[in-house]
């Protein structure tokens, strides 16, 4: 059985969230990962992720560092479209929870609204990134350990 979360520190982080010019601070322990952010001003209810111990980051991709011409431009068509999910932060994305599992999402996938679709590992933490819509994937933009930056699109949901 999970242990209870601890109230007293869900409060605390937004005590620390509101008193500070931060928009978003994550706390992280053996078994919980909360994760606070601000919008518009206002700290939202924080989002509490259970950690899953067999997820490692795996090296960037050496060849990673320019990405082809035609994948730019492919970014580039997506970067404004609405039916996009883009990377909340720069990180190297994951498609899986962990090696050897499978894809969260395929192309042809029917998703819903608060599905995870990836993850962003930024500084050793697993960030998982939702569909802000229901439908389905129709192209999936990056490949597993490729280097993201903030608002870059990863999946197409239409």
């Amino acid at each position: 059985m999970p242990n209870p979360i601890d109230t007293k520190v869900i409060s605390k982080l937004a005590e620390i969230l509101n008193k500070s010019n931060l928009t978003e601070l994550e706390y992280e322990d053996e078994s919980v990962r909360i994760s606070l952010a601000r919008q518009n001003g206002v700290c939202v209810a924080p989002q509490v992720v259970s950690v899953e111990q067999n997820l490692e980051p795996k090296p960037v991709k050496e060849d990673a560092k320019e990405l082809p011409e035609e994948v730019e431009n492919l970014i580039q068509d997506y970067r404004d479209d609405p039916n996009a999910v883009k990377s909340p932060m720069v990180g190297v994305v994951y498609l899986a929870a962990n090696q050897s599992g499978p894809d969260f999402v395929r192309v042809g996938d029917d998703v819903t609204a608060g599905d995870t679709v990836c993850l962003i590992e930024a500084m050793k933490t697993f960030n998982p990134v939702k569909a802000h819509k229901s439908g389905r994937v129709t192209k999936i933009l990056v490949e597993a350990g490729d280097p993201v930056e903030y608002g870059a699109p990863l999946i197409v949901i239409e």
